[in-house]
């Protein structure tokens, strides 16, 4: 089963947090890790916000990064494509989204995944409206 996971929820695979164990889950069940190319640069973000606040420490930033590279080893990482452009487009034009909330789902959409796991209830109720199978964490 191929799971998408946009950066908010791939994030908690990483930092416990609410959410983190139905995270897991998803990850344990999926046959393949999907995620957009950005989610790599929000989620490295999200790590070094946690350093700047001092919730971790730099080996803990520098654990979780690699960790990190280690699960996108085999992942599939769509780049932003026309297609991904097309479907955010698409998406933006009938929901009420940020804009790179919509590439997520384009990327998702692209990738033709069979589920869409996100934070965010917006992006959630596009995907619903877009065909996906959705998990909201």
């Amino acid at each position: 089963m191929r799971v998408f996971f946009d950066s908010s929820a791939f994030a908690k695979r990483y930092v416990r947090e609410a959410g983190t164990d139905i995270v897991l889950s998803w990850c344990d069940q999926a046959t393949e890790l999907c995620l957009s190319g950005i989610a790599l640069a929000e989620v490295i973000s999200a790590f070094c916000r946690l350093q700047r606040e001092n919730r971790v420490s730099q080996d803990q930033y520098r654990h979780l990064k690699a960790l990190l590279m280690a699960d996108i080893v085999d992942a599939a990482i769509c780049d932003l494509t026309p297609e991904v452009i097309r479907h955010a487009i698409g998406a933006l034009e009938m929901n009420v989204l940020r804009g790179m909330d919509a590439i997520h789902l384009g990327s998702a959409l692209a990738l033709k995944v069979d589920v869409f796991v996100s934070t965010d209830a917006r992006q959630c109720a596009a995907a619903a409206q877009a065909g996906l199978r959705v998990v909201q964490v």
